[in-house]
């Protein structure tokens, strides 16, 4: 009996493993490749007026075509924070 209980409570916590593990690679993600493409201009760095035809530079990118991943702002909170503690 005691077999099952513990087969039951090894099934219940394999979902909090797995988002645990994606969490972590998508934080390893962010610190290889902390830049994604933007999706306003799609990486283009360019984006049409409201009328249509003129094209300026995308506000969201800065016209970079690239933008900062939520997870990198994350890691870069936490270090700063980290830095602030030090002082």
């Amino acid at each position: 009996m005691e077999a099952l209980v513990d087969f039951r409570a090894m099934i219940a916590s394999l979902p909090c493993l797995a988002l645990i593990i994606v969490t972590l690679g998508y934080l390893a993600a962010c610190v290889v490749s902390p830049f994604g493409r933007c999706r306003t201009c799609h990486a283009t760095g360019r984006t049409r007026s409201r009328l249509g035809r003129v094209r300026r530079d995308c506000r969201r990118c800065a016209g970079t075509g690239l933008r900062l991943r939520v997870g990198r702002h994350v890691i870069n909170h936490l270090h700063d924070e980290y830095d602030a503690s030090k002082r």
